[in-house]
């Protein structure tokens, strides 16, 4: 018992029972007046005994403000951006610039509002491969015509057709080798075209691009901070990518991403999630139509 109150109780024998009572009364008349004073003071909100009791650590009756729930990247639209949307009408929404940061194999590449600006050199190198990959596929295409018919010899042929036609074999050979050289230019331009491709997506793959194709909308690729309904984008786990994914056909591809179905109502139009991911985490995040075409 501490020393105050061992005096009020006369445990001293220093105070008897009415000094007793009448201390009390004293007492509690004098913590009412307080409590009292204190209420009509604070009654406004604005008194200084309501701050300081706000800071004892007093209930407050005030509701908390609901934090907002972040809008989850999905097929049915991220930003006001949806499948197959115009790009005209996508403009219309505010969420993306208007000019083209890519516009490889003819697609247009728009970057999200605020995001990267167009890059003049990497746009120059992807048009400089659009022009030679036009053109190795122009030569491949009329190689391959050149050797559509194979050199025959007519009914009851002559000796003179049979000289016709070893001519016409060896004219047939130099075309094949015409025709192989022209295949092996197009799929070295294929190399290159990939590698543009594979810079263009690394320098999009956190700050996202909405890209437009003779359908519309094609693919969507998620800013950082964007998540799946499951709450899986950049920066989850490998581990927690299959643990919300894999009951729903999540697949490994041969180009390393894991892709699945984006869902009812979008699988017969051939849109996939894919996730871009390296040894542990999840780098990147992307809605894609592989059915739909630049040009």
């Amino acid at each position: 018992m501490s020393k105050s109150w061992a005096g009020l109780t006369g445990e001293t024998g220093q105070v008897g029972r009415a000094g007793l009572v009448g201390r009390l009364t004293g007492a509690a008349l004098a913590a009412a007046l307080l409590a009292g004073a204190a209420t009509a003071c604070g009654s406004n909100g604005a008194g200084a005994d309501g701050a300081a009791a706000g800071r004892a650590g007093a209930p407050s009756t005030a509701s908390p403000t609901p934090s907002a729930t972040p809008e989850p990247f999905s097929a049915l639209g991220y930003r006001g951006l949806k499948p197959g949307m115009t790009q005209e009408v996508a403009l219309a929404t505010g969420a993306l610039e208007a000019t083209p940061v890519s516009v490889l194999n003819g697609c247009t590449d728009l970057a999200y509002r605020g995001g990267p600006a167009p890059d003049p050199v990497r746009m120059a190198t992807e048009e400089a491969v659009r022009a030679r990959l036009a053109d190795a596929e122009a030569k491949n295409e009329a190689t391959k015509k050149e050797i559509a018919v194979f050199p025959t010899l007519p009914p009851k042929p002559s000796a003179k057709d049979f000289r016709t036609l070893a001519d016409q074999l060896t004219a047939f050979q130099e075309k094949v080798k015409a025709r192989d050289a022209a295949h092996d230019q197009l799929m070295k331009v294929f190399d290159e075209l990939k590698a543009v491709r594979d810079a263009r997506d690394l320098a999009f793959l956190t700050t996202g691009r909405a890209g437009f194709g003779l359908d519309g909308l094609r693919e969507l690729v998620a800013p950082a901070g964007a998540r799946t309904a499951e709450g899986i984008g950049a920066g989850s786990t490998v581990e927690e990518l299959k643990a919300a994914y894999d009951v729903q056909g999540l697949q490994l591809g041969k180009d390393g991403k894991y892709s699945l179905w984006a869902g009812i109502g979008q699988v017969e139009q051939g849109w996939r999630y894919e996730f871009t991911v390296d040894t542990e985490r999840v780098t990147g995040l992307a809605l894609v139509n592989h059915d739909s075409y630049c040009s």
